[in-house]
């Protein structure tokens, strides 16, 4: 069936509920019936809504994916629901994912407050000082979509950059990371582990700190102190199943585990 793209007038706040009905019920919903191309405004304003039904109306949310497969290409910003933020070893096997992706991250936490104003003068080293610690992460990818990955992109951008759950490791004290040196190990289920050596696009976790701060805080207000943001993966995307646990290091940093 082709996707939509109609003349029909788009109302983020009935996608998002959408979104989130499928979330809680687990019944995918057909992107056959929603248009297949959204501008910016459209993906921010369904964001927005998701983030007020999840209960940050007030103020930014405090958990948020950034990331892109490399320098070269444009970043993706999406607010996360912290009903989907767990600590290590949690067991999620009751959770009703569409998908079961793995990606292996870091993810960085705010020491400070930002505000649009304070983030438009930042530099890249200016952004960086703001972070006070890092741990490793494990993004669950998901997609609402009955098409789930061959959904539009438009319409994957507006289901969160297809987040599914977030999981974080222990915070220690940020220090630079060198995405050519640092590996990463990726164990899923039975299967062997895999080592990851200089996969990570962005070279470095905290290069994409500027474009993030200034993207939230114009959108969604200014940052508290202690809003966290995952990087992106360092193993590209991997497939887990039902019962699966993962496990992931990265050595040096610190090793987390979920179980599906």
């Amino acid at each position: 069936m082709p996707f939509a793209d109609t003349a029909t007038p788009f109302l983020p706040a009935a996608l998002a509920q959408a979104l989130q009905t499928a979330t809680v019920t687990g019944h995918a919903v057909d992107a056959a019936a929603w248009p297949a191309s959204l501008d910016a405004a459209d993906i921010i304003a369904v964001h927005r809504e998701r983030a007020q039904r999840w209960g940050d109306a007030a103020q930014a949310p405090q958990y948020w994916k950034s990331g892109g497969p490399s320098r070269s290409q444009p970043l993706g910003h999406a607010p996360l629901p912290p009903q989907g933020v767990h600590g290590n070893g949690a067991d999620l096997g009751s959770t009703p994912f569409f998908l079961r992706g793995i990606e292996a991250e870091i993810a960085l936490r705010l020491g400070a407050s930002v505000d649009a104003e304070q983030a438009a003068a930042l530099d890249e080293a200016g952004a960086t000082r703001l972070i006070d610690a890092m741990a490793v992460s494990i993004e669950i990818v998901d997609a609402r979509w009955q098409q789930q990955l061959q959904a539009p992109a438009a319409l994957k951008a507006a289901d969160l950059l297809c987040h599914g759950a977030l999981v974080l490791g222990d915070w220690q004290p940020y220090r630079p990371v060198d995405g050519a040196l640092q590996p990463c190990a990726v164990q899923i289920g039975t299967q062997p582990a895999q080592v990851f050596e200089n996969r990570y696009g962005l070279q470095d976790p905290a290069w994409l700190l500027l474009q993030w701060l200034r993207y939230a805080t114009a959108h969604f207000g200014p940052l508290r102190a202690g809003t966290v943001v995952t990087t992106g993966s360092w193993c590209g995307l991997l497939q887990a199943a039902p019962g699966d646990a993962v496990r992931v290091q990265f050595e040096g940093i610190g090793a987390l585990r979920v179980q599906l």
